[in-house]
């Protein structure tokens, strides 16, 4: 282009035979002035040139990130997928447990529930057998689930003897009948005495005392009451078990009693919540 822009200007020298020195000078100046120019955009030229090829670089490692972008979310979404299978099939078994859990608490308490029913019907009955008896002789309680009728040693036995008064066997034998109405319990005859030493020569101590006591009232339930023998357990406590302090002859007379303790039958009140687990599954 130089060299184009050269040869014109000779031939316009060459075919005007005499130019002005004025008319030079413009020339010179355009032609400086359009070699600058020229110079200029060639820089801008490179500039571009630059930029284009910057550009293309940078346009280059996106499209690379967002390859690896794309191939990094199509395994993880792989990896979603396979993970909400397993999440779905481990709540889908979670939920499967739970249901058996709460099916199986549900028939604890159902037969819980029917315990507890069986039992408030043993304690209405036994109250209404023996309402008429001083209640200083007799309670009747329920702990933890477990009734219990306390009699006095004062109205079953004479002191230091293990021989039943016929006033007690009245008593035992309205015990009987409730016992014997209530196929589902069993029960045990505890023998409690106070502190003092026993001094008679046909009982050995106080856990001998207690002992013959207890046996003394299996006997008669089971001999003039036919109260099943296998219901049945005679236990004596000696004097280690009281309910009232030994340091008054008041609390000696609590602590001298015997307890039938009247007890759900467990293998059939385990049998109520196996037969529930059953069919919950």
């Amino acid at each position: 282009m130089k060299k184009v822009f050269a040869i014109a200007i000779t031939g316009i020298l060459l075919t005007t035979s005499c130019v002005s020195k004025k008319k030079f000078a413009e020339l010179e100046e355009n032609y400086d002035q359009t070699k600058s120019e020229l110079k200029t955009a060639e820089m801008k030229l490179a500039a571009c040139e630059d930029d284009k090829k910057n550009i293309r670089s940078a346009y280059e490692r996106q499209i690379k990130t967002l390859e690896n972008t794309n191939s990094a979310l199509l395994n993880t979404q792989g990896e979603i997928v396979t993970l909400s299978k397993t999440g779905a099939e481990n709540l889908e078994k979670s939920l499967e447990s739970m249901k058996e859990k709460d099916m199986q608490i549900k028939s604890m308490r159902d037969a819980i529930n029917k315990k507890d029913s069986v039992t408030l019907a043993l304690v209405t009955s036994l109250k209404g057998a023996l309402d008429n008896i001083n209640d200083e002789d007799i309670e009747i309680n329920v702990e933890k689930g477990v009734v219990f009728v306390s009699i006095s040693d004062k109205l079953l036995f004479g002191s230091g003897s293990y021989k039943i008064t016929n006033e007690a066997k009245q008593v035992l034998g309205k015990v009987a009948k409730v016992v014997n109405d209530k196929k589902d319990f069993e029960f045990m005859v505890e023998g409690h005495t106070d502190s003092d030493p026993i001094s008679r020569e046909c009982f050995e101590d106080n856990w001998d005392l207690s002992t013959k006591r207890a046996t003394a009232v299996v006997r008669v339930l089971q001999d003039e009451y036919n109260v099943d023998p296998s219901r049945m357990t005679a236990a004596g406590r000696s004097e280690y078990v009281p309910v009232a302090s030994n340091e008054t002859a008041a609390g000696k007379a609590k602590n001298r009693r015997t307890k039938i303790i009247v007890l759900p039958k467990l293998d059939q009140f385990f049998g109520m919540i196996e037969e529930g687990m059953k069919e919950a599954k």
